[in-house]
């Protein structure tokens, strides 16, 4: 196990909400990542896992019971765990919501790192067998009426509901990432990003240098229907890349030019984390999201053939 070397503290504001937040991530000798709400203090130790993934539709991973104690947006978290080893801490949070903070992972990464010194390796998933997630198996789950919105709104948009999160058996080594986005904003348009973690410096640097400071992205247009359905209340040009009503430009500048598709690496790898180890295999993530990443992980461990477990 690995665990922080002492209390790492976050205080921001969460992205949908817009409410401020404390969170404290603490050395816990108990293997797994778990969230406490302080702000309810009857509420039970809710694990980071895949299987407690309560709803993914406000565009980002949530732990825990909707309708009680929950955390949402927990990816950009997970993600800098993961990148620094940590399998093994108590988060506790004042609020709903983790900390947006720049929109990236890479302040979550820098402060954690301070307080790591891992001595062990984490668990190991290795991926045996291939599993699929269709963008379909994602609007089946909606009500009707929701599905017709959907259909509607990709009629008009030109966007087509063709997704898909695939994850395949590899050397068994490295967590292979490899991200498309096709949008129909000029600015996006269709990006591809590949990224491998095989544990060693060189794939941690190049997390770093090309991958960690990359922001989550909204049109501005769409900020005030957002907010009025309760997302995006925390949203500005500091923690979000804006696009503008044309979808040609930006309302901030960009890193990189291709920024968005890098952030859905530090999406993917978060949601992979809710795994409880290092997934070792090939993931491709076509036009993906929260939802399928985390129906993907239902699958695999849905049977025990699809993988095997390595205990570090």
């Amino acid at each position: 196990m690995n665990t922080v070397l002492n209390n790492v503290v976050f205080e921001g504001k969460g992205i949908h909400s817009g409410l401020p937040v404390r969170m404290v991530i603490k050395p816990s000798d108990v293997r797994g990542i778990f969230f406490k709400r302080v702000d309810m203090p009857d509420s039970d130790l809710i694990p980071a896992m895949y299987d407690n993934v309560g709803e993914t539709k406000m565009r980002n991973t949530t732990v825990g019971n909707i309708n009680g104690a929950h955390v949402q947006t927990i990816e950009h978290l997970m993600a800098a765990l993961f990148l620094c080893g940590i399998d093994s801490a108590v988060i506790e949070i004042d609020g709903k919501e983790t900390p947006i903070l720049d929109g990236s992972a890479e302040l979550f990464y820098k402060k954690i790192k301070e307080a790591t010194a891992n001595k062990n390796k984490i668990k190991k998933i290795i991926v045996r067998r291939p599993v699929v997630a269709y963008a379909k198996e994602v609007t089946k789950q909606l009500p009707l009426f929701v599905r017709l919105k959907i259909w509607l709104f990709n009629k008009i948009s030109g966007r087509k509901a063709d997704g898909f999160v695939k994850l395949m058996p590899n050397s068994g080594k490295e967590l292979k990432v490899v991200a498309t986005l096709i949008y129909p904003e000029k600015i996006i348009g269709r990006q591809t990003f590949e990224y491998v973690f095989d544990g060693t410096k060189k794939s941690l640097d190049n997390f770093i240098k090309n991958i960690a400071a990359a922001r989550t992205f909204g049109k501005y247009s769409e900020w005030e229907y957002l907010k009025a359905h309760g997302m995006g209340r925390g949203a500005d040009e500091t923690n979000v890349i804006a696009l503008n009503d044309s979808g040609d430009g930006t309302l901030n500048d960009l890193k990189w030019g291709d920024e968005f598709v890098r952030h859905k690496i530090i999406d993917a790898i978060g949601d992979m984390y809710t795994s409880g180890g290092m997934i070792c295999g090939n993931l491709e993530s076509y036009k993906g999201s929260h939802a399928l990443n985390n129906i993907v992980l239902r699958k695999l461990f849905s049977n025990p053939d699809n993988y095997d477990i390595i205990d570090g």
